[in-house]
């Protein structure tokens, strides 16, 4: 677990994810999913270079199953992104960082510096 990303999970996921005023992207995960494993460090990083525009938070399928059933993932990793209490994009199965990016990225609003 990133020191960028949080825990979320059946009981959570209202207040953390549908109330949030920050985009939130939930990597849906399990600890025997070796594809998991391989796409986590990404979302680590995506974590940590868009901190501020978005939060990430894991959710462990096995130990939460009605979360995954409401928004129907069935194979993971699947990484939804919600924005305003909505899955506003899906990513399932593996994917390289900027294809991630590249579905992440389009639906948060930049930040003016």
């Amino acid at each position: 677990m990133g020191q960028h990303t949080f825990v979320v999970n059946d009981d959570s996921f209202q207040d953390d994810v549908l109330k949030s005023s920050t985009p939130v992207l939930v990597d849906f995960w399990a600890e025997w999913c070796g594809p998991c494993k391989m796409i986590a460090p990404y979302v680590d990083e995506i974590a940590k270079e868009l901190d501020g525009q978005l939060r990430v938070a894991k959710m462990d399928v096995d130990e939460n199953p009605t979360i995954p059933g409401m928004y129907d993932v069935q194979g993971i990793p699947t990484l939804i992104l919600f924005k305003d209490g909505k899955p506003v994009s899906r990513i399932v199965g593996f994917r390289p960082k900027d294809k991630l990016k590249d579905a992440i990225v389009p639906h948060i609003d930049a930040v003016k510096s």
